[in-house]
């Protein structure tokens, strides 16, 4: 007999697999190499166009384009010597054509460009691999000096290696080793009037938003579930179209004890529950790998890297003085694996931003979101910290205490 599908998700969200090489065959053969452009190489197109900020610090920009160099070069040359197939792609040009045949992403950069190959992996059958081409030096992580550091290097959290290791790293990870890890992803449904999009699954977080921070985004959240029923006529937004009934017979159909508003994604009826009207600044929803990244900073709390569920918080959450304490818990929680979240966008405008600034998907006045932990999840490599990829409390990519 075949699991119930929650468990069968269970079991593939254990988030760490352990390879230990012991044979000299290649288990990956075909690469493709993801390459970050960095700073250096946007700002010095910019100026010969004459358009480069004045306040550049280049002799900065062109160290780190050249430790980026360095390290990709470097990785070519392993590569090469390990005789394993491969082919290299700009971050910005990468397209699925690229990824026909390929049996693993390496990502070069950092989060940025491991979040960006990520998009295209939503079938969750290529692993990733991620190396920080640009890491801080041990005497920078060390210093207690306010600005000692660069704000502006990526932190490497979803990077396996950085250039200082990834020659061990990546050998062991082409002859069976390293940690593989099952990452869990938002899968997020945009239905319009006319259309339904499924956008690409977010590793880290999303927010949705007004694209103006100082604007107040409004929207009615709720979730919903997968209702029965033998009505075959088309749901949206809690109204029925094209119906002969009289209103009070719709509105009979669409408000029942058990599911309140009916809405349809896919053609699949689902009964809106537990909503209510939000005036608010937004809202993030993260995984629990983005947890420790936004979220957290915005008042939300790190989950364990085990977990399969979602966490969600709005932004500045303007309530009255009169709002019940239901009101006012409902706009933070956890988004169980059964559960599904709903928005209904009551803005003129809105902005979904996926993992970050460059994915992005409009909202218009009447959309409605399903956001669901649905997708499959990321394979990615991550740093064996030892007790830190069995604690939870425990970063299991930087190994410091979460």
């Amino acid at each position: 007999n075949t699991p119930p599908s929650h468990i069968m998700r269970a079991a593939l969200m254990r988030p760490v697999a352990s390879y230990l090489p012991g044979h000299a065959t290649l288990r990956f053969k075909k690469l493709l190499v993801v390459i970050k452009q960095t700073a250096y190489e946007e700002y010095s197109q910019l100026r010969l166009r004459g358009q480069a900020p004045k306040a550049l610090r280049w002799k900065r920009l062109e160290s780190r384009y050249k430790a980026h160099k360095q390290c990709v070069n470097d990785l070519i040359a392993a590569l090469r010597r390990h005789n394993v197939e491969f082919s290299t792609v700009n971050r910005v040009e990468l397209d699925r054509q690229h990824l026909r045949g390929v049996d693993l992403v390496v990502a070069v950069g950092g989060d940025g460009t491991v979040l960006s190959a990520a998009h295209f992996l939503d079938h969750g059958t290529i692993p990733l691999l991620g190396v920080n081409s640009d890491p801080s030096s041990p005497d920078e992580l060390a210093s207690s000096v306010t600005k000692q550091s660069d704000e502006r290097r990526s932190h490497g959290a979803l990077c396996m290696c950085t250039s200082l290791d990834m020659h061990d790293e990546i050998s062991k990870v082409l002859y069976g080793g390293g940690v593989l890890s099952n990452r869990a992803r938002i899968q997020t449904i945009v239905k319009s009037t006319f259309s339904e999009t499924r956008l690409v699954p977010a590793l880290n977080d999303m927010l949705i938003a007004n694209p103006s921070p100082a604007a107040v985004s409004r929207f009615r959240m709720g979730f919903i579930s997968k209702m029965d029923t033998t009505d075959s006529g088309p749901l949206q937004d809690g109204n029925l179209n094209g119906g002969n009934e009289s209103d009070e017979q719709q509105q009979q159909q669409l408000i029942n004890p058990t599911y309140g508003t009916v809405t349809r994604f896919g053609g699949i009826p689902f009964g809106v529950h537990r909503s209510i009207n939000v005036w608010s600044s937004g809202i993030w929803v993260s995984t629990s790998t983005g947890s420790s990244a936004a979220m957290v900073n915005a008042g939300g709390s790190i989950m364990d890297l085990n977990s399969p569920e979602l966490q969600y918080l709005v932004r500045e959450h303007m309530l009255e003085a009169n709002s019940g304490m239901e009101c006012k818990e409902a706009g933070q929680g956890l988004l169980s694996q059964e559960e599904s979240l709903h928005l209904r966008w009551n803005s003129q405008k809105g902005t979904i931003f996926i993992d970050g600034s460059h994915m992005t998907h409009d909202l218009e006045l009447g959309d409605e979101i399903k956001i669901s932990n649905d997708a499959p999840p990321l394979q990615l490599f991550m740093r064996d910290y030892g007790k830190a990829s069995t604690d939870p409390k425990m970063n299991p990519i930087t190994g410091l205490s979460r």
